[in-house]
This record gives C-alpha cells, structure tokens and sequence, in this order.
C-alpha cells in the first residue's frame, strides 16, 4: 500500500517538466513564519523556498506568491499581514517585491497583468478570506485567475485541502516546486522503502495524535524509541504509577495493544528527570521511571535512557525523528531532546527530522546543519509518515 502511494506522489511534474518562458505563475509557498513586534524572528522557511523560486524568475517567468501567516479571525488584521516576510524575501533575493492588497479582486488582477518577466509579486495573507480554509471553489477559481500556471512548494501546507492548496489546481497547470519534491523524496524513503537498521523515534505529548504513526512505524521500523508525554502513557499502561506526570487515561488501552504487538521494537524511558512543578525554576531530580515520589512529574528522560538510545541508534542506516523526548521549551529539562538531536548528528545515518518541535530542537542543539533532512511542515510530515494521502499532492499533475 505505501509502495503504491509513493510512487504515486513522487510521480508528480515538478517545475522542471513545465514551460515557464513568459508565463505568468501563481505559487504557493510556506511563509507562515513567527513574528515579534511586526518583524520576522526566523527565515528559514522563506530561505527554503528560495531555490524554487529563483528558478522560476530564471526561466523568464513572473511570479506571484501566496501564503497563510498564522490564524486571523473575521477578516484582514494588520498584525498577520505577509508585508514584512515580503521585505525579508526581496533582501535574499536582491530584487524588490512588490505587496499586492489582497490575494484576489480587480486592484490584484490589474497589478499580476503588469508583472514583467523576473518580477515579484507577494498577495496578501490567504486567511483573510473565510473561503480558504473550507476550500471555497469560488475564491481558488479567483486565485487561479491570476496566473498561467500554479506551483505548490508549501509542503507545510499540503496536508490541508485549502483553496489556495488543493482547490486552485482544478483550475490551472499545477507542479510541485523542488522543496515540495525534496520532502516528498526524503518522507518517501521512510515510508516506501526504508534502509536498515531503520529507527524511528516519537515523542510529543499524546498517543492519541500520533497512533496511526505508531503502528505504521512499528511494522516498518526495527526499534521504535518513544519518549516525551506519550511514553509517560505507555509506563501507566505498564503498570507504573507515574504521580503527577501528563498521562493520556483515555488512550491507556491503545498504549497495551501497541505494546502487546510491539515484541522488542519499543523502546521506553527507564530513567527519568522529574519535577516537583510544571515550572522551569521547579526542584529536580533523576529517578528510575518505577520510583517517581507522590507529588512529582517526569519531565525529561534520563542518562541511562540516552545510554540505551544511544546502543539503539547504533549502526542505523535510516533514523526518521518527530517529536521532542522532554519539555524542551524549559532548558532543566531540554538536555535529553539535545543529547538525541547530537546522537543523530553523530550516527552517520540518513537522518530525517519531521518538522515542528524536532525542527526547532535540532536547530537550538546546533546541528541542524548535520541533518539529511530538516523537514518544514510538522503536521503534514505526520500523515505522510501515516501513509496518508496529501491533498495538496494528489491535487498535481501526474508525469
């Protein structure tokens, strides 16, 4: 089944099997960046839409961007407007860019006519349209008004059926750009055809959002390392009275089927660094994982669980990681999520890391630059994991 759905994602036409000569192209990217006080704190999702969108200008083609920044409600909102990912786009690409009003109507229509060959043109925010988020036909058919042909290299954005991702290429030539075709080939080897040693590696909150993840990994990886929330869910379901640590009562009986059908795959905390607070100035100690005292949480895992990690990622060909493995948002308990994330940089395997907070871990770890691949879309990255069919990837033309 995972076979078939990757080779029917990764047969997708990409930018390179398109004329653009004096076209016209409508693209949609992911700049859906974090700002502070009106300013972008991080780039790098503007920087990996770069290559896709210096070959378009390249081929003679103008261009027109598109994103969602955020969640506005009830209508355009100064504070989510894409003006100032705009000014960071133009300062990398050398050139100016041009804001439009709006990502549809006569004033946008007017300006994407004007657009010369090589030049850039940023709509505004897609959420400031009600329409997008339920995929309105209507508002796509507007979007796709503006332009020859449309380019989706937003992967962050793909799991969603929106009227800018899914809905707008009903209505024009639409293929993926390079960023889109690199997550695609990278997610693709974990999914299809994995090397081994393969190890997995989970963490985040609950069970609940990643059990189709779980079991999908556990037939296709050959250990399974679970850490953050969720192993606190798996050790209760074991039997152990884990006190005052987040554990999901509703998903215990999920954690005992997946671990009855696990054999030796999973690999859980036996050590852990707990708190007597959910605060980062909280006391802490490191216990065994059977030995939390009433009134204590577990927060991070401890040194003999990275020992184990570290016996496990021994050897491994293919590491795929979603999910930190403690509150890493707190530095007294980030040590764990850091030691994986060097763990990984020193293996000598393919490493894969599936955006969101592992994207933000191995970047703080400083070594992100050592990863094979530092995926940008979180959510969209787990359901391709999920061997879930991506609807702003089935949406493109097939070679």
């Amino acid at each position: 089944m995972y076979t078939c759905l990757l080779t029917y994602l990764m047969n997708k036409k990409t930018v390179k099997d398109i004329d653009l000569k004096g076209k016209r192209v409508l693209m949609r990217v992911d700049f859906n960046v974090p700002m502070q006080d009106g300013k972008v704190t991080d780039d790098k999702r503007i920087k990996a839409s770069l290559p896709t969108i210096k070959y378009v200008l390249d081929q003679g083609a103008s261009l027109m961007l598109m994103s969602h920044l955020g969640r506005p409600k009830g209508g355009p909102t100064p504070e989510f407007s894409l003006r100032a990912a705009a000014e960071v786009l133009a300062s990398h690409l050398g050139i100016p860019v041009k804001m439009a009003p709006d990502c549809v109507g006569s004033e946008v229509e007017a300006m994407a006519k004007e657009l010369k060959p090589g030049e850039v043109l940023m709509l505004e925010n897609t959420r400031f349209h009600a329409g997008e988020e339920k995929n309105d036909l209507e508002l796509a058919k507007q979007m796709a008004a503006l332009g020859d042909v449309y380019v989706n290299d937003a992967f962050g954005s793909a799991h969603r059926a929106h009227s800018s991702t899914e809905g707008v290429a009903r209505f024009l030539p639409a293929v993926s750009g390079f960023l889109m075709e690199q997550e695609l080939e990278y997610l693709g080897r974990a999914v299809a055809n994995p090397e081994h040693p393969y190890i997995a590696i989970l963490g985040g909150a609950k069970i609940s959002d990643k059990i189709l993840v779980v079991e999908t990994l556990l037939a296709k990886a050959d250990k399974l390392i679970v850490g953050g929330g969720m192993a606190n869910t798996f050790l209760a379901a074991k039997g152990l009275n884990m006190q005052d640590s987040l554990v999901e009562e509703s998903s215990l009986e999920t954690a005992k089927s997946i671990m009855a059908k696990a054999d030796d795959k999973l690999i859980l905390p036996v050590d852990a660094v707990i708190a007597d607070k959910f605060e980062a100035e909280a006391n802490t100690q490191v216990v065994d994982v059977d030995k939390i005292p009433p009134g204590w949480r577990m927060m991070d895992v401890g040194p003999k669980t990275l020992e184990l990690y570290k016996q496990a990622l021994n050897g491994a060909k293919l590491i795929v990681w979603n999910g930190p493995v403690g509150v890493f948002e707190m530095p007294k308990f980030a040590e764990g999520t850091f030691a994986l994330a060097k763990l990984l940089a020193e293996s000598g395997a393919t490493t894969v890391i599936g955006g969101g907070d592992s994207a933000s871990a191995v970047k703080k770890a400083g070594v992100a630059k050592q990863m094979t691949h530092v995926s940008t879309g979180g959510g969209a990255s787990l359901e391709f994991l999920e061997g879930k069919e991506l609807p702003g990837v089935a949406a493109l033309m097939d070679k």
